[in-house]
């Protein structure tokens, strides 16, 4: 028997909108859910216990730079991504295939690797879809991800149908070269903005035996209306009774659009690298901590938010940036994590009380926002 499996518990009348459970080794993943980004074994800036404090079920790890630092050997002889990282729950790691697309000045796409000059060093890397499927093992993810060809949008039609194709067949390779039973491989839907694309990449990689399938090749250079289309039409066409994941994506506005477009887990860089950078995401949108404006308030960044930051003034913060102090990044850093993993708690709860639609509303109109109709 599969050690994955994924209970739909309720979907919303008025749009795509699944409420759900995905079963994995290591623990349960709620969805609709939002995984922090922890790239190199590490959600930046944070301990462990402090992610865990966001809600958050899941975290990423990637393949790519596993490989490059410390050696996916380590890792193994470390006892494996959990135990080095001293993170018990699910773990997904992306397969390499987005340094494709945000390493193109460094790498070459063939028929049969990716080949790189590492970012670091500038040694030579050789990534086949076989090579990501061994390192991933190694690294012992309950979730690894398919290598694909990513590129970057608008595109001329030809490149997106011959990256599409490539990832149909390398999807098809990394099947072929999984061996670990207690790890789940999720295929990737590529096609650009084209809508038959995207359909027929959908139905091909439904057809194959994958415990969940991804959106990718999305917040690549398009609109978030081009996104939400994308998101909208390839959804219908993936199985129900596995989870959807978009990949990269997104800000809050972001989140709570794809959800209603179908979409069960999320991943982006967003809240961390916005909080590094002294951003914080409320309910009424983004707050700039280094403007003047918050010299002297006495306010926490929202009422009523549990995250570390929000124990502490907005001039606090404030004068931790401008005095470079690294306390700064690390509470903004949990603010904006533990607002995603409260987003995505309140989605979860609005989907199992049939409000979602409604919920979602004020959410988007408190940040600016009018709801963009499903059709």
């Amino acid at each position: 028997m599969s050690s994955f499996s994924f209970d739909l518990l309720r979907t919303s009348p008025l749009s795509d909108a699944r409420l759900g459970v995905f079963h994995t080794p290591h623990g349960l993943v709620r969805t609709p859910g939002f995984m922090p980004v922890g790239t190199q074994g590490t959600v930046k800036g944070l301990t462990i216990d402090q992610v865990a404090s966001t809600g958050a079920d899941m975290i990423l790890g990637n393949t790519y730079h596993l490989r490059l630092r410390p050696g996916h050997e380590t890792v193994a002889r470390l006892g494996g991504l959990h135990a080095m990282s001293g993170w018990d729950g699910p773990i997904l790691t992306d397969s390499g295939g987005f340094q494709v697309f945000s390493l193109g000045s460094l790498n070459q796409v063939t028929e049969q690797a990716a080949t790189f000059r590492s970012h670091i060093d500038g040694a030579i890397v050789v990534l086949t879809p076989e090579h990501s499927i061994e390192i991933q093992e190694a690294l012992g993810s309950d979730v690894a991800m398919v290598l694909d060809h990513v590129i970057a949008l608008p595109a001329p039609q030809a490149e997106v149908e011959d990256a599409l194709a490539r990832s149909i067949r390398w999807a098809a390779r990394c099947r072929a070269a999984s061996t670990r039973s207690d790890q789940a491989l999720f295929a990737i839907v590529q096609g650009g903005l084209d809508a038959q694309l995207r359909r027929q990449c959908a139905t091909e990689l439904a057809a194959m035996p994958f415990e969940g399938y991804a959106v990718g090749g999305l917040s690549v250079g398009e609109t978030p209306e081009e996104m939400y289309a994308t998101a909208a039409i390839t959804t219908p066409h993936l199985p129900v009774d596995k989870p959807r994941y978009l990949m990269g994506v997104g800000t809050p506005r972001d989140l709570i659009e794809n959800v209603a477009r179908g979409i069960d887990l999320f991943d982006c860089v967003m809240p961390t690298r916005n909080g590094r950078n002294g951003l914080a995401f409320t309910d009424e949108g983004p707050l700039k901590l280094r403007n003047a404006t918050h010299r002297e308030d006495q306010r926490p960044l929202m009422q009523d938010c549990e995250c570390l930051a929000c124990r502490h003034s907005r001039g606090y913060l404030r004068h931790l940036f401008n005095a470079k102090e690294m306390l700064g990044p690390t509470l903004l850093s949990h603010h904006n994590l533990t607002y995603y993993g409260r987003l995505m708690s309140e989605v979860r709860t609005a989907l199992e009380q049939g409000r979602f639609e409604e919920y979602a509303a004020g959410k988007l109109r408190g940040w600016g926002y009018e709801p963009i109709p499903l059709g």
